[in-house]
């Protein structure tokens, strides 16, 4: 597998409308400029397991999970590669958007070391220096880390919606929202 050219933690992440569902390319935007999701999977036993973690997008639409190769997560992907991303909004009244993707497990050190350097950054909301790089591959080596490769293939968007008051005069409104495939273009 070619090594992925991971994107840089955006500026400002993309602001979901509240007034309508998200356009397809919307969705994609919203993705690759948030930094946190819930990753979920499923157990060999009991409900589907979720852990809050950073992710990486790449300029190929990969999503990208740091992990140490001992933990769940790698091993239910090398067992089942279905995995949901739930990307979080960091923002209230906060939107999320479900991202289905197939997951493999890639153990290629360089990739492991940019994936947490970069995931570094984004938890800091600063780069890591190169000076940093040293550490960071004594800690990959010694947690015995990969990456999980997502790639997905479906979104479902959930708008953000908030009572702002409890005497409000109008309803709140929702919509149905589905999944969309995630290449999908905008209508018109």
């Amino acid at each position: 597998m070619a090594l992925p050219v991971l994107l840089p933690l955006a500026a400002e992440p993309f602001v979901a409308p509240t007034d309508r569902d998200m356009l397809p390319s919307e969705r994609r935007e919203f993705v690759r400029t948030h930094r946190t999701c819930i990753f979920g999977y499923g157990r060999l036993h009991d409900g589907p397991a979720m852990s809050v973690v950073y992710y990486v997008p790449t300029d190929g639409d990969e999503l990208l999970v740091s992990t140490m190769a001992g933990r769940s997560k790698c091993r239910a992907v090398a067992r089942d590669a279905k995995v949901s991303l739930c990307v979080l909004d960091e923002r209230w009244p906060f939107a999320y958007l479900q991202v289905y993707a197939d997951a493999v497990v890639d153990r290629d050190p360089g990739l492991v070391v940019d994936v947490m350097m970069a995931v570094g950054g984004r938890m800091s909301g600063v780069p890591l220096g190169e000076d940093a790089r040293p550490f960071v591959e004594s800690m990959a080596t010694e947690e015995h880390r990969v990456v999980l490769r997502c790639r997905p293939y479906a979104t479902f968007a959930q708008p953000p919606r908030h009572l702002h008051r409890n005497d409000q005069e109008e309803r709140i409104t929702h919509w149905v929202s589905g999944s969309v495939p995630w290449d999908t273009p905008d209508p018109g």
